[in-house]
């Protein structure tokens, strides 16, 4: 892990920084936005309180964020966090960058009585997955995920 790695919760005055980073994320995801779009949308998830941003730096260097939207469960009447987005910069990559942000949403979740985390990613991404079960994420057990894509 990178020994100077610095990871605080994104506000406004971080706008500009993170949204250079959520462009990266869209383009890796070959899903590309203008930057007053993707700039709208961030802005617009911070001022609303609809999602909580993990700003990762190395000195004074964006080196990665995730987007971390809360929701509840049913079942257990607590809250759950949804983890949408995981970025690291490419020049950050394999210096442990993305373990740190998953860290830091746990400790955060567990210091606010968050009962679960969930995520998903592309079936392609062996990369991230060995990432995320390598911090104790599961898949396929206990229960399983289902999507529909809304036209």
């Amino acid at each position: 892990m990178h020994p100077d790695v610095r990871i605080d919760e994104a506000d406004l005055s971080d706008l500009e920084t993170v949204t250079t980073l959520f462009l990266g994320y869209l383009e890796f995801y070959e899903a590309p936005a203008e930057r007053a779009e993707a700039r709208s949308f961030l802005e617009a998830r911070i001022t609303r309180g609809q999602s909580r941003i993990l700003l990762a730096r190395v000195g004074d260097d964006a080196a990665g964020f995730t987007q971390i939207f809360p929701s509840f469960s049913s079942v257990r009447r607590a809250p759950i966090w949804v983890l949408n987005d995981l970025f690291v910069a490419p020049e950050f990559r394999r210096h442990g960058i993305g373990r740190a942000l998953l860290r830091a949403a746990a400790a955060r979740a567990e210091q606010e009585g968050v009962v679960r985390i969930e995520l998903s990613t592309d079936e392609t991404n062996q990369q991230a997955q060995a990432l995320y079960e390598s911090e104790s994420y599961l898949t396929g057990f206990p229960v399983r995920h289902y999507l529909r894509r809304i036209p």
